[in-house]
């Protein structure tokens, strides 16, 4: 059984396929963590169960390892929740007093106050396939007056008995997202948090742990992610006694909030694992978990075009209709028209808010561009951004007071464009009325979600000022509701997930979104960073690549078709270059390119991902997905330069099987036989040479 109560020594197991995960109740009430790792015994846990004392400076050291607990009494770390109550006290002492098994993989444990009837449900979610546990906690207020949230975290995860601690998370900025850190943690806090109004690009919430050892392929590692999509904060805390605890949930920073007699909040979903297969096996069970359990849908991203850097905001649908007739001559199956359709919007500066045809530039109407989309044999989608508006447009003038601002202040203008306050009740409704006449009146079957700027000046016009509830955390709420309830009336749609790049991407967003903007540069070399510190948490599935122009505008960088294809086919594959100026060799490369991707895109997307090599690391970089079946490889390698002459390099494969026999392709050369054992412990032999050069290989069962 994936959870077992252990009642004669008062323990709880939570038991994965490769992981316990070891909790009990001391005699003092507290339910305190003891183990999480490699199986053991639960039962030979019982003497770890006990309450300690070093001094009047750390007179409860045992609740430094509590499995949730309230800033209350002696606990001076980072708090999991902090609460005010309607008398002035601010003091919560909560305490074990019930459990509930939901189901075999889902048991709940409520903790109570002291004194008020204050209830908490930590709630445990076990997957036991993937080593992975998902926790929440929903908070109850019993009392007749309300109670104010200061803080509250969704779980706190606890790593103990390591001689050391290394924490690996990623951070960034727009057009350098997902770059990869590692640092030792010493006493004190490390702090991962965005106070953006969304995940943001230069945190995100994810976060690995281990021993300063582990690497891709072996070591014992902790990971976690958080799905929240507003302004959230992760907190690696290490004590003087050894303990690390990891605290995670929406940020406290500027969002307490009124919890009325009766009333229920939950958090919001923060799964942890554990793995004793690296960085590697860590990235995998993230990958499956989300494919199999948090994705919306399963299907396999389409090869689309997007219009956006071939005009720019200079649409027309005679232009347009060019544009995808080129599209469809390479293989694409859906069009996707970005910025500039709509309202009058020529430039960044006015239009956006506006949400209807531009009449000058589709004078028949969105129809006839839609019905030559769908004649040449692909899907139609189009750009929006809802939640931001330009004070140059019919929106604004008639409601100034939907965005955020103070009273006082004039809003600060980002990209020419303020923010809609879309936690008021009246603009979620607009939003979700304006794209519900969208995609009712027209056969559109993808939208790119954008939110180009940050959250400034979050408040609202005196008369609306709410002074119990988190502008915060509404925001995100409603942009929940307003996808969830868009999907469930127009199934047909597959949606994207963009905030100037890759800065709305977390588990929450992803239960709705079928696909994610990773970053708006495009460059196929600083994409190989880029794509590879994102697979640490979130799947190829959802990660779309673009081929685009060479030299690139953004580094001025001149790559070949083929590397910036090869960078492109990691994920779900797109093209954004201006087509309508390749030359006829380009555009048969191309679609060659693109019959290739088709047929290899099940292993990309739904198979395991290997990284062989990292340009972190070496002028080699190589990527190897494998078929669930294990009877098919796909390898991607990229070398940076070549220094001192030719050199063959050996790729080791990963998770063949060793006494079966492959053909392995590399690009178009003539296939050759190797065994599974030879291609994993000799390797696969490649000579790349020249400066960014690039090879996919192909590798096929025969028995």
């Amino acid at each position: 059984m994936p959870i077992t109560y252990l009642e004669k020594e008062n323990i709880f197991e939570i038991r994965t396929a490769q992981s316990s995960y070891v909790f009990g109740i001391n005699e003092k009430g507290t339910i305190q963590h003891l183990y999480w790792g490699d199986h053991i015994e639960a039962s030979e846990c019982g003497y770890l169960l006990v309450g300690r004392l070093h001094s009047s400076f750390d007179a409860e050291i045992d609740r430094e390892t509590e499995e949730y607990g309230g800033w209350g009494g002696c606990n001076y770390a980072e708090p999991a929740l902090k609460v005010s109550f309607a008398d002035g006290v601010r003091d919560l002492r909560l305490g074990y007093k019930s459990y509930r098994i939901v189901s075999e993989n889902e048991i709940v444990i409520r903790m109570a106050d002291a004194y008020y009837p204050l209830f908490v449900d930590v709630h445990y979610k076990v997957l036991p396939a993937y080593d992975l546990i998902e926790r929440y906690v929903q908070v109850h207020n019993g009392l007749n007056e309300s109670v104010r949230i200061e803080q509250i975290m969704a779980a706190v995860w606890t790593v103990q008995a390591l001689p050391d601690y290394r924490m690996t998370h990623v951070t960034g900025r727009w057009a350098g997202e997902y770059q990869l850190r590692s640092t030792v943690l010493s006493e004190g806090k490390k702090v991962l948090e965005s106070r953006r109004g969304f995940t943001g690009p230069h945190a995100n919430p994810w976060f690995a742990i281990d021993n300063g050892q582990a690497d891709e392929t072996s070591g014992r590692v902790w990971f976690g992610a958080l799905g929240w999509s507003g302004n959230w904060k992760i907190v690696a805390e290490k004590t003087t006694f050894g303990h690390v605890r990891i605290v995670g949930g929406v940020n406290d920073f500027d969002s307490s909030f009124v919890l009325a007699p009766g009333e229920v909040y939950a958090s919001p979903v923060f799964v942890g694992g554990f793995t004793s297969g690296g960085f590697g096996q860590m990235s995998r069970n993230l990958h499956q978990y989300q494919n199999d359990y948090v994705l919306p849908t399963s299907k396999l991203r389409k090869v689309l075009y997007n219009s956006w850097e071939a005009t720019e905001f200079a649409v027309t649908v005679e232009g347009q209709k060019e544009l995808a007739q080129q599209a469809a001559r390479l293989g694409v199956e859906r069009f996707v028209v970005d910025d500039g359709w709509f309202g009058e919007r020529h430039s960044d500066r006015a239009g956006l808010g506006d949400w209807y045809v531009n009449a000058e530039k589709f004078p028949n109407g969105l129809e006839e561009l839609i019905d030559h989309v769908k004649g040449l044999g692909m899907e139609f989608g189009l750009w929006v951004e809802p939640e931001s508006v330009n004070p140059d447009s019919d929106l604004f003038r008639a409601h100034p007071e939907w965005v955020y601002q103070f009273p006082t202040r004039e809003g600060t203008q980002l990209r020419n464009q303020l923010l809609l306050n879309l936690g008021l009740p009246e603009v979620k409704q607009f939003v979700l009325h304006f794209m519900t006449t969208l995609l009712t009146k027209y056969d559109i079957r993808f939208i790119k979600w954008d939110m180009n700027r940050t959250v400034t000046e979050p408040g609202t016009m005196a008369s609306c000022q709410d002074a119990d509830g988190s502008m915060w955390i509404k925001h995100v709420h409603h942009l929940y509701d307003i996808w969830s309830e868009l999907r469930g009336r127009f199934p047909h749609v597959e949606f994207e997930t963009c905030a100037g790049g890759g800065a709305r991407i977390d588990l929450g967003i992803l239960r709705y979104a079928d696909q994610a903007w990773i970053s708006d540069n495009t460059d196929a070399r600083d994409r190989l960073s880029i794509q590879e510190g994102f697979s640490y948490a979130y799947s190829p599935s959802v990660m779309m690549c673009w081929v685009t122009e060479s030299p690139h505008g953004f580094n001025g960088r001149s790559l070949p078709l083929s590397y910036r294809f090869h960078s492109a086919m990691m994920g779900g594959l797109g093209i954004g270059a201006n087509i309508s100026k390749w030359s006829t060799e380009e555009l048969d490369e191309a679609k060659r390119y693109v019959e290739l991707y088709k047929e290899i895109r099940p292993v990309i997307l739904n198979g395991d991902l290997y990284r062989l090599s990292s340009l972190r690391d070496s002028n080699v970089a190589a990527y190897q997905y494998n078929s669930t079946e294990r009877n098919e490889s796909i390898v991607f390698t990229f070398l940076q330069s070549q220094h001192f002459g030719s050199e063959v390099r050996h790729l080791l494969l990963q998770d063949l099987v060793s006494h079966a026999a492959y053909a392995v392709t590399i690009d178009e050369g003539e296939p050759f036989v190797r065994h599974g054992s030879t291609l994993m412990n000799l390797g696969l032999a490649v000579s790349l040479r020249g400066d960014y050069k690039s090879l996919m290989i192909r590798i096929k069962r025969l028995d």
